[in-house]
């Protein structure tokens, strides 16, 4: 196993010293993933290979939804999952869903999809979505972009374009981080920001003190790219609605400057 385990680390980090190489990722960035030691955890959201993509152009939708106790805490479980599903059913819906790949991630690592064609995205259920754990948002928010940026990379290099959309959701700031701080984020988001081929995204479920404009600033993510929903089951999908809207026209190819426009 070890082995295998080498060559994923070996596989991902030449992914990023490509990326790196292209202009695509800057030093800093470059040292914020290597920091974050995490090449295994990316090599688990890669999923499916060059040869199982046929399109010429590939859309990820990637979600990081929050499996952090205080989601079961404020009765919002079943909030969370629907909006999930109901975005992976919009992109479904759509006209170029045989472009999109989605991956989701928990906040906590839990890979419950990685990148695959709709078709074969898995549905958060009772079975496989259980939030009781903490809020490694800085570390977890790093490895998941950097799994977007590997496969980018990866999708890139072998010839297709690629757009992507990314959904970071939490109800809390950070907790329990080991790796990363807000300042490494934010020199992934901006290196992905440059490209123009990227949209990061960031849900803040009200938890009544948490100013998460502040927060996901602080992460590089820009005020018109930021969700807040209020602590309501209705609000929380309501705001995922609104993010389904914006994938499906990334998919479509607008040029989106945020949420409603």
């Amino acid at each position: 196993m070890a082995n295998n385990n080498d060559d994923d680390d070996k596989k991902v980090q030449k992914l990023l010293e490509d990326a790196h190489a292209q202009g695509a990722l800057s030093a800093v960035s470059m040292a914020a993933l290597d920091i974050c030691d995490i090449g295994a955890q990316i090599q688990a959201g890669l999923g499916v290979t060059i040869d199982d993509v046929t399109a010429s152009e590939v859309v990820l939708v990637t979600m990081m939804p929050d499996d952090s106790q205080s989601i079961a805490g404020a009765g919002n479980t079943d909030a969370v999952r629907d909006g999930h599903n109901f975005v992976l059913e919009a992109l479904e819906g759509s006209k170029q869903s045989g472009e999109v790949l989605a991956h989701t991630r928990y906040l906590n690592g839990f890979v419950l999809t990685p990148y695959t064609a709709l078709a074969h995205a898995v549905k958060m259920t009772k079975q496989n979505y259980h939030p009781n754990l903490g809020t490694p948002l800085y570390d977890q928010t790093a490895v998941v972009l950097g799994t977007v940026i590997a496969k980018s990379q990866e999708l890139a290099q072998a010839g297709i374009a690629v757009r992507t959309v990314t959904l970071i959701i939490t109800d809390g700031g950070d907790y329990g981080s080991a790796r990363c701080k807000p300042s490494d984020v934010k020199a992934l988001v901006s290196d992905m920001l440059a490209q123009e081929n990227h949209i990061v995204a960031a849900m803040g479920i009200s938890d009544g003190s948490t100013d998460f404009k502040a927060v996901f600033r602080s992460m590089g993510i820009p005020d018109r790219w930021i969700l807040t929903p209020g602590n309501s089951a209705s609000e929380i999908r309501r705001a995922f609605a609104v993010f389904s809207q914006s994938a499906v026209r990334a998919s479509q190819g607008a040029q989106l400057g945020g949420f409603g426009n």
